[in-house]
């Protein structure tokens, strides 16, 4: 029998069968494949060592002195209920075995029907299987309790004020009707926030449909959007109804609308106004009822400026303007969303990955993401794929993330850079007098101190903002130790 647990302790088995020299056996079986054994010649005995032991499978013949197999296996059942794990796995296992005594067997909750003689062989691959799917049942308890326990808001998860003000927005504008538009940078989560706007809103049971205007061509762009009759251009076999018909009474959002073309963005803004299309080919308009979600990263400001925006469009699609925080400005999310992907990476691979050494949590605390939670997300997949341990370790994490913080310049905290100007901003409304801070040791101190009020105290974060230490930030706070450490 093989286990996935090198470095962990081994699963329990418990023998349940009155037969001393069966059940001997079948515990020396177990014992040298590596499992903990304990053995039951009854189930009154049998119950008393599940109250004391952490068990991963039973085997247990169904007749027995006293109770019998079945009614250890409801017992099993009901001391388990609303412990939030699964039950101990359990192989039933007889001499007098039918079909119909099987199959009774199974719907009450036994993992296997086993008859003797025992196949060895098939034992061992039956109880392989039995305590690999429990584990996948225990992964999936905690991935749940996670859930439960933290902020979770249709798929996003988070508890950061910048999250939870993101959270109130959605329900807000998810009461209206007029254009939304999600700015933010890549791996923000900006399609997240458009489902969540159409499914906190009373649409919710009407279509959701997306399309990303960058992967459409130009010239396909219209009749995708619009639909076209049949023949209206080469090609067009059959009339086709387009995303906007398909979207009717829901909601359509258009991802990367920065890169629509202008022609395209001038017949956006009329549906906009009155709701009407028409399909390429057709002298008929169509009204139809779409909330428009509209989704960028790029600066649409700064595009009206270039001229490759409309300025009438980007007015009336700023109605409800929403951006989606980068997660370096979410603070404690890291950390949660670390734990969140490990689970749900486990449960897809069938590993059991249990956490994070602590140099891999570092590089994964101090790096900027500018791919935000995609690229977290992308990493810690990999890191699971890839770990040879029960931990992940720096080794199993994406080369990018293997730099210090001062190895370049691409791994410096750009949130920061770009608060700098803030900083001396806020650090002159301060001081009445410039001249009491221009000792470079005090600027420091209040940079310092600034950093830490961004990050709501918690110093772990700061010190990996600022680049250094732990024992260097409280040596520079003048903190003697480190016990008050958030």
């Amino acid at each position: 029998m093989s286990q996935d647990q090198k470095n962990s302790s081994p699963d329990h088995v418990l023998i349940v069968e009155d037969d001393i020299p069966l059940r001997e056996l079948l515990a020396e079986e177990f014992t040298d494949a590596g499992y903990q054994v304990s053995q039951a010649g009854d189930a009154s005995i049998a119950a008393n060592i599940l109250k004391d032991h952490t068990v991963q499978l039973v085997v247990s013949d169904l007749r027995l002195p006293g109770n019998d197999g079945l009614t250890l296996l409801k017992h099993i059942q009901q001391a388990n209920t609303g412990s939030g794990l699964p039950s101990p796995g359990f192989i039933m296992i007889t001499a007098f075995g039918t079909i119909e005594q099987a199959v009774d067997t199974l719907k009450q909750g036994a993992d296997d029907f086993l008859t003797k003689p025992i196949k060895l062989d098939h034992l061992r691959i039956s109880a392989e299987r039995v305590i690999q799917h429990r584990r996948l049942q225990e992964e999936l308890a905690r991935y749940k309790a996670i859930i439960e326990d933290h902020h979770i808001f249709h798929g996003m998860l988070g508890s950061s004020q910048p999250m939870q003000r993101l959270f109130n927005t959605i329900s807000a504008v998810a009461r209206a009707e007029g254009p939304v538009l999600i700015s933010g940078e890549s791996g923000t989560g900006k399609e997240l926030i458009a489902r969540a706007i159409h499914k906190e809103g009373d649409r919710r049971q009407s279509p959701f449909v997306a399309i990303n205007c960058a992967g459409i061509p130009p010239e396909l762009l219209e009749s995708e959007l619009f639909g076209h009759t049949a023949s209206a251009f080469t090609g067009a076999g059959k009339a086709r109804p387009g995303l906007f018909a398909e979207a009717d009474g829901g909601s359509l959002l258009l991802d990367e609308i920065g890169e629509m073309p202008l022609e395209m963005q001038a017949k956006l803004l009329r549906i906009l106004q009155d709701g009407r299309i028409r399909p390429v080919g057709s002298d008929q308009e169509k009204q139809l009822n779409v909330r428009i979600l509209a989704a960028t990263n790029r600066d649409l400001e700064n595009a009206v400026k270039e001229g490759t925006f409309r300025e009438d469009l980007y007015f009336r699609l700023q109605t409800f303007a929403i951006t989606a925080p980068t997660l370096r400005d979410r603070g404690d999310d890291l950390d949660m969303l670390i734990s969140h992907f490990i689970q749900r990476t486990n449960l897809q691979q069938g590993r059991n990955i249990q956490g994070v050494a602590e140099s891999a949590l570092a590089a994964l605390r101090r790096y900027h993401f500018p791919g935000n939670v995609r690229e977290l997300a992308s990493a810690i997949e990999r890191a699971v794929t890839f770990s040879q341990s029960n931990d992940i370790t720096i080794h199993d994490l994406p080369e990018s993330l293997h730099k210090p913080a001062d190895a370049s310049p691409d791994s410096t905290d750009h949130s920061l850079i770009s608060q700098l100007p803030d900083f001396l901003q806020w650090q002159l409304q301060d001081t009445e007098n410039p001249e009491e801070w221009q000792a470079l040791q005090d600027l420091e101190l209040a940079y310092i101190r600034y950093t830490l009020d961004r990050f709501a105290g918690n110093k772990r974060q700061t010190a990996a903002a600022l680049g250094i230490g732990r024992r260097t930030l409280y040596r520079k706070l003048g903190i003697e130790s480190e016990s008050s450490d958030a």
